[in-house]
């Protein structure tokens, strides 16, 4: 049976958090077991999106990078 793991996000201006892939709760710490349904889960796997969240706000201020 294959694990399922988190999926960690970064964010610029908040915690960073860890997703459950079975039920989409968040999780501000990867543990064995999902809080919200017990779905038995691996290590975390590491989502770039706060990449997106920095790119909005420079457009946003129009500035450079």
């Amino acid at each position: 049976m294959k694990t399922e793991h988190w999926t960690h996000k970064t964010h610029l201006f908040r915690a960073d958090e860890y997703i459950c892939p079975a039920c989409g709760a968040g999780s501000d710490r990867p543990y064995k077991k999902c809080p919200s349904c017990g779905a038995a889960l691996g290590v975390a796997k590491y989502d770039s999106s706060w990449v997106e969240e920095a790119e909005g706000l420079s457009a946003l201020m129009d500035n450079d990078w």
